[in-house]
């Protein structure tokens, strides 16, 4: 396995533990991690990133240990931050043709040739020239990957690639993951359950810094397999009105219920209600 974490432990301060004891692996291919609002998947990113420190536990990225072996894990991982701090006067080529400097591409013929490489392979060789605050959401996006992709990494770290993006430029996006994520290991951090569901082979979901699923997106779907109906009221752990005028619920049915396929989002969404109530219990 590309990585392997186990127990991985980060608080902020004395109360906060943004991961508490996770565990999980990832390899070759695209694998997602899916969690609410400070579950911990930011953190996981930056850990593996090797941006943060642990505070406990213990990682292998790419067969080596990030704690005496960061510089070698670098060169062979890209990163797409959430929020990537583009300098907005540079143009597409200059900002990444910086980040290649960055990591060490020194050969000024070789580095502009990889610069060239890895904006091809993500669609914006026209813009190449083109200020980077004259360019679409779904654009900067790009710019974002193509640094990501410099040098062949081996590990790459996205962190909410497709966040705002319009349909349009999201499907766009998951056929440039799914060709990244052919012959290396991709770990996909989203919100975006429909995301998981098209690109992924293996999803993570965090809850509260801990891994409350882990397998095959199929076999989280399977979690909500006879818990998924269709009720004339509001019932269950979780109910919504659809267009229909009836509700859909997840949970124990009632009898008479009328049984319907679950979703991923039905499995996530029953999943994270759950642990809410075991916690809370």
């Amino acid at each position: 396995m590309s990585v392997v974490v186990e127990g991985l432990t980060k608080a902020y301060g004395r109360s906060s533990h943004a991961l508490d004891g996770l565990s999980f692996t990832a390899g070759v291919g695209v694998n997602g991690l899916l969690g609410p609002n400070g579950a911990g998947k930011t953190t996981l990113i930056r850990l593996l990133a090797t941006v943060l420190t642990a505070d406990g536990g213990t990682m292998r990225l790419l067969g080596r240990d990030p704690a005496t072996e960061r510089s070698a894990i670098r060169r062979r991982l890209g990163y797409l931050p959430q929020e990537p701090g583009y300098h907005r006067g540079f143009t597409v080529f200059e900002f990444v043709d910086y980040v290649a400097i960055l990591k060490e591409m020194a050969d000024r013929r070789a580095r502009h040739d990889e610069v060239r490489r890895v904006i091809d392979a993500v669609g914006l060789a026209d813009v190449s020239g083109k200020k980077i605050r004259a360019l679409s959401g779904g654009m900067r996006r790009r710019v974002g990957i193509a640094q990501a992709l410099l040098g062949e990494p081996e590990l790459v770290l996205l962190d909410e690639p497709t966040a705002g993006l319009d349909p349009e430029e999201r499907l766009r996006f998951r056929e440039l993951i799914s060709r990244i994520g052919e012959n290396r290991t991709v770990i996909l951090s989203t919100h975006q359950i429909e995301d998981v569901a098209a690109l992924c082979g293996r999803v993570v979901v965090l809850k509260d810094g801990r891994s409350a699923f882990e397998g095959a997106p199929e076999e989280l779907r399977a979690l909500a397999k006879g818990r998924t109906w269709l009720w004339e009221k509001k019932a269950g752990l979780l109910s919504w009105r659809t267009g229909e005028g009836v509700f859909r619920s997840i949970g124990d049915p009632p009898e008479g219920a009328r049984l319907v396929e679950p979703t991923i989002e039905d499995a996530y969404l029953l999943l994270l209600g759950e642990a809410t109530l075991v916690a809370a219990g």
